[in-house]
C-alpha cells in the first residue's frame, strides 16, 4: 500500500479543547491540559497512525485578542500552523457558543471564521466539542449556521474528553494527507524535546494547583538533565514568576505547595519516560521573564517586535 505522510493543524479559541483532542486523536499524553485559557503557549505535534498514513497534528495556542508581547507571539504561532497545514480543524466549544452567543469564546471564533477565509490551507473540517449532555435541538441550528460559511467540506460533533467521534475526526484527516514516505517512526507519538515536555508537565501541575492565585506569571524552564548509570534522570527545573509575593505563593507555607507539584510532576513524568525521574525545583523572581527573547526560543515561539 501507499504510504501517505501531512500535517493538520487543530486551531480554535482558548478552552476549546485543542489539547484534549490532539491526545485523543495520538492516543497519549502530548499536551499538556488545564481548565486555564490559553494554556498552549507553543506548536505541540502529535504523531498519529491510521493504517498506512502518518499524521503529524499540531497543537497550537487558542487564537484571541492579543495583549501582551507573548500573546502575540502564540496568535501569530497558531496562524502560522494554519497556513502551512495539509489539513485545518477548526474546535468550538459547543456548549460555550450556545450558553452565550456573545462570550469572548464566541467572538474569538467568529474572528477566526474571518481569517480563515483568506487561508491557504487544502481542506477544512470544523468540529463541534464538548457535547456531552446537549440537545440535538441545541446543536443543529449550530450546525446549520455554521455550514452557512461555506469554509467547510465537513462538520463534526465530538466529545474530545470522551473520545466520541475522535475516531471519524482522525478518518477524515487521514483521507486527505499526501502520498509522501512517514516523517518518524512507527511508534512514535510526539516530536518535543524531553526537556522540553518535562518543563510543560510541571507548568501544567502548577496551573492545576495555582490556577486562582497565580494567573500567567510563572514559566518553567528544565536547567539540566542528567542521565544516570542506574537508568533514572535527574531533572532540574526553575519555575519563573515575577514578583516576591508569587514565589511565596509557590513555595506555600513551609515549602508544602512547591512539594506537592514536584510530587505531582514526578509521577507523570515516570508514566510518560517509563523510568525513574529525581526532580528538584527552584523558584526565581525574573520581572522580565515574559519578555526575554531566549524564553521564546526555548519553547518555539518567535520573539515579536514591538
Amino acid at each position: 500500500m501507499t504510504r501517505r505522510c501531512g500535517f493538520a493543524a487543530i486551531i480554535g479559541a482558548p478552552n476549546a479543547g485543542k489539547s484534549t483532542l490532539i491526545n485523543a486523536l495520538v492516543g497519549s499524553k502530548v499536551a499538556i491540559v488545564t481548565p486555564k485559557v490559553q494554556t498552549t503557549r507553543m506548536p505541540v505535534r502529535g504523531i498519529a497512525m491510521a493504517g498506512e498514513t502518518q499524521i503529524v497534528f499540531v497543537d497550537t495556542p487558542g487564537i484571541f485578542r492579543p495583549r501582551r508581547r507573548l500573546d502575540r507571539a502564540m496568535v501569530s504561532s497558531a496562524w502560522a500552523g494554519a497556513e502551512d497545514a495539509d489539513a485545518l480543524l477548526l474546535i468550538v466549544d459547543a456548549a460555550d457558543l450556545v450558553a452565550d452567543p456573545n462570550s469572548p469564546g464566541a467572538r474569538d471564533t467568529r474572528a477566526i471564521l474571518e481569517g480563515l477565509k483568506d487561508g491557504k490551507a487544502k481542506h477544512k473540517a470544523l468540529i463541534f466539542n464538548k457535547i456531552e449532555g446537549m440537545k440535538r435541538t441545541d446543536l443543529l441550528p449550530l450546525v446549520e449556521r455554521f455550514r452557512a460559511e461555506g469554509l467547510f467540506e465537513d462538520i463534526f460533533l465530538i466529545s474530545a474528553l470522551k473520545g466520541e467521534a475522535v475516531s471519524d475526526v482522525l478518518a477524515w484527516v487521514a483521507a486527505r494527507m499526501p502520498e509522501s514516505p512517514w516523517l518518524y517512526p512507527e511508534d512514535q507519538a510526539a516530536d518535543i524535546p524531553s526537556r522540553l515536555l518535562a518543563a510543560e508537565v510541571t507548568r501544567e501541575k502548577i496551573y492545576l494547583r495555582l490556577h486562582d492565585e497565580l494567573p500567567y506569571a510563572s514559566a518553567v524552564e528544565t536547567e539540566k538533565w542528567e542521565e544516570r548509570r542506574d537508568g533514572s534522570v535527574k531533572i532540574d527545573q526553575v519555575i519563573y514568576v515575577q514578583r516576591d509575593g508569587q514565589k511565596a505563593i509557590v513555595l506555600g507555607k513551609g515549602g508544602a505547595t512547591i512539594k506537592l507539584i514536584g510530587a505531582l510532576a514526578r509521577e507523570e513524568l515516570e508514566k510518560l519516560f517509563d523510568r525513574r525521574v529525581h526532580l528538584f525545583l527552584f523558584v526565581k523572581v525574573r520581572e522580565d521573564w515574559a519578555e526575554n527573547s531566549e524564553h521564546y526560543k526555548e519553547i518555539g515561539l518567535d520573539f515579536p517586535k514591538e
